[in-house]
């Protein structure tokens, strides 16, 4: 419980803990095949935020860090934790990080969102594109609504519609239908600027991003990768916004490995 959101989580493995925090577009599913290999060396835990998935929560104002310090301190045992997001879990990540450094241990963000961060400058193709998605959300055309996404974040946004296809996109509509049709959840009460702080966050952080993302975010992942003191970076090939679920191995054993790595240092 936190506040009066009722969270839901799934919790894989024994050990040190790492958490996942799963996009705006998606709920815990999309880390499947990673609690899978995480969890068979650490605890691995996964849950849905306010408005995803399987967590009901009443409207009222909230804090997405709140959110996790709740699971934190109901899940582990008080020593410092990795965290693991993707897009606004990221930024969830980076804003926790920040604000409890003494909490957090390691970082691993996948095209991270960042708190504070100037607006993206797009190209005009791009911004037809927005200007689509726009039309369909104030017809209240969720089903295209959500099949816009898919292209922008599944597909990358200057791919044709449709590249990727199979469980991954049955799974993606399936968890941002949740996300469209859920009531109000409420103001969230974060204020961190996290942009202007990136160099005080000194724990080993990995930052992964895929060449058909936005260009925007790519630039971004680069800069966060360049600011932050141990901070790396690495470019997947071929993969757009959401990696875990196009190239489910390969995020599983970057990030498995990354961890293992990590594992027993404290900065």
């Amino acid at each position: 419980m936190s506040g009066r959101a009722r969270l839901a989580a799934t919790v894989f493995g024994d050990g040190d803990l790492v958490v996942f925090l799963h996009a705006a577009v998606c709920d815990s599913r999309m880390w499947r095949a990673q609690l899978d290999a995480v969890g068979a060396r650490h605890s691995a835990i996964a849950y849905d935020r306010r408005g995803f998935g399987e967590t009901r929560a009443e409207k009222e104002g909230f804090s997405s860090v709140a959110d996790l310090m709740a699971v934190i301190d109901a899940a582990g045992d008080g020593a410092p934790i990795v965290l693991v997001g993707c897009s606004q879990g990221g930024q969830i990540a980076l804003d926790a990080a920040l604000l409890h450094p003494h909490r957090v241990r390691a970082l691993v963000l996948i095209a991270p969102n960042v708190s504070g961060a100037p607006e993206p400058v797009r190209s005009p193709e791009i911004e037809a594109q927005m200007a689509r998605l726009k039309d369909a959300e104030r017809a209240g055309d969720l089903d295209r609504v959500n099949a816009i996404r898919a292209h922008h974040l599944l597909d990358g946004p200057l791919q044709p519609e449709g590249r990727v296809t199979g469980e991954a996109r049955r799974l993606f509509l399936d968890m941002h239908g949740i996300v469209l049709r859920s009531p109000p959840v409420g103001s969230s009460l974060d204020v961190v600027y996290a942009f202007q702080r990136l160099g005080e966050i000194a724990v080993p952080s990995l930052v992964i991003w895929g060449d058909l993302d936005f260009p925007h975010v790519q630039q971004r992942s680069r800069h966060i990768a360049t600011t932050m003191p141990n901070g790396s970076g690495h470019q997947l090939v071929g993969v757009a916004h959401l990696p875990s679920l196009e190239r489910p191995a390969e995020i599983s054993s970057l990030v498995a490995d990354f961890i293992d790595d990590c594992s027993g240092r404290r900065y």
